[in-house]
């Protein structure tokens, strides 16, 4: 690597580091539940080397720490991949105790081919397939997480924080500022790490469950938005620890309040004009508007294995519990799958509202956008537009995850998109994930069928 790479970090690394000597660097990369891996080098050894290694392993791993048998026709010989520093997101580790920086890879092959199931390699895949057509994708994430009391025993039940007052967070105060206040000092925090590392937080609101809070990122590319996720999954669990707390990112965490979801908008751009293909020269909306809209529709089902990953995710599909039951679509309705949120025509969007919090930020993304993706090569119209509350309508969403990856596994059109090997790869993962849930009997089992049946 040169040695005046420092003159090329981002401006927030460069004063992150001003007048100060890097001691480290973290050398990462996102495996598919999205948990960083990598190595920690010294600085000096980092400016020396352009790349490092890890096994392909990595990506076989279940969130347990149990293996999917997805190594090929090889076999499970844990072949080295290179990985290659991205220097665009070299960003600061502001809780560590020395000089520390983060710098996301991506992964090769020996032949120099993008390793096809590393999860930033999917997203890219699916953004090249955009610009291929002349588009540029945009999304804005939206990130919904718990600030929950220590919790080391996973027998017992996960509870709210204790919040500046001495009081444990309480539920049901959407939007309340007193109630964001008594996670000040959490949030005074995540703000602080978050300018060190350069993010520009939109804004943090608290959510409708107890120690529930949102923080809305601006919009841009799609990749890195998701590097951004990926990066703020970290900072946030750093500043909660700070302060004797975990921030969980769980789908459902407490059974009696909302779940999580990374709620995601969409755009696309005109690459030659720069215009929102959403809106013609009037301002109206186009058939790419409504074929992007049919496109979640007819394809989202087959991928929610992807954007709602674990057993955990679909206890977040509850009827009145902030989260769809449907994938019916309306415009300025918080009440249905696909939300059309209020805008100007140059900011006209998609919001899909399906995707959990514990989502592998890459994936869901990518899987996002390669539903639309697909809606916009079929040129199909969507359903009409619903009328009312759509929790009264059908549920017509997987509702366990073995039936999500029932579709996924179906789903050749979306493999195609994402990657055939990478479809392989995270079936055999997810379904490894799945049956080691299915040898666990829980605390209901015992209690409701032990002397009953």
């Amino acid at each position: 690597m040169a040695t005046n790479w420092n003159g090329t970090l981002p401006e927030a690394a460069q004063e992150y580091l001003k007048d100060r000597r890097l001691d480290e660097v973290e050398c990462i990369i996102s495996d598919l539940p999205g948990i960083a891996r990598g190595k920690a080098v010294p600085a000096k050894k980092f400016m020396r080397q352009d790349s490092f290694h890890l096994p392909d392993s990595i990506f076989y791993q279940t969130i347990t720490g149990g293996w999917g048998e997805a190594a090929g026709d090889e076999g499970f010989i844990e072949k080295d991949m290179i990985l290659r520093p991205d220097m665009s997101t070299a960003t600061a580790a502001p809780w560590t105790g020395d000089w520390t920086l983060q710098v996301i890879h991506d992964a090769f092959d020996r032949n120099g081919e993008p390793v096809p199931f590393s999860p930033r390699n999917v997203l890219k895949r699916v953004v090249k397939l955009y610009r291929d057509k002349g588009w540029e994708p945009v999304v804005a994430p939206e990130m919904e997480f718990f600030l929950v009391a220590r919790n080391i025993d996973p027998a017992q039940e996960i509870r709210p924080m204790m919040g500046r007052s001495g009081r444990p967070a309480a539920a049901r105060q959407a939007y309340s500022m007193t109630a964001v206040d008594e996670f000040g000092p959490v949030i005074d925090d995540i703000y602080d790490f978050a300018e060190a590392q350069g993010f520009e937080i939109d804004g943090i609101t608290q959510e409708g469950g107890a120690g529930q809070l949102e923080i809305n990122l601006l919009h841009g590319d799609p990749v890195k938005l998701a590097d951004e996720v990926f990066y703020f999954k970290r900072l946030i669990r750093e500043a909660a620890l700070r302060h004797d707390c975990y921030a969980t990112f769980m789908a459902k965490p407490i059974a009696d309040e909302p779940g999580s979801a990374m709620h995601i908008h969409h755009s696309i751009l005109d690459n030659e004009t720069g215009q929102n293909i959403f809106s013609g020269p009037q301002g109206g909306e186009t058939d790419a508007f409504f074929h992007f809209i049919a496109g979640l529709q007819n394809h989202m089902p087959s991928a929610l294995a992807v954007m709602a990953p674990y057993v955990n995710s679909y206890r977040r599909y509850v009827k009145d519990h902030a989260a769809p039951i449907n994938l019916e679509w309306a415009r300025d309705n918080r009440t249905t799958g696909i939300r059309i949120p209020l805008s100007s025509p140059d900011a006209r969007r998609v919001e899909n509202r399906l995707a959990g919090m514990d989502c592998n930020p890459y994936l869901c993304i990518a899987a996002s956008l390669a539903c639309g993706y697909l809606g916009l090569l079929e040129e199909k119209r969507p359903d009409k537009q619903f009328k009312g509350d759509a929790y009264d309508g059908v549920e017509d969403i997987p509702r366990v995850l073995g039936e999500a990856l029932d579709l996924f596994e179906e789903a050749t059109a979306l493999h195609e998109v994402l990657g055939a090997d990478f479809a392989r790869v995270y079936s055999i993962v997810k379904r490894a994930e799945y049956d080691e849930f299915l040898q666990v009997i829980s605390p209901w089992e015992r209690e409701h069928l032990l002397l009953n049946v």
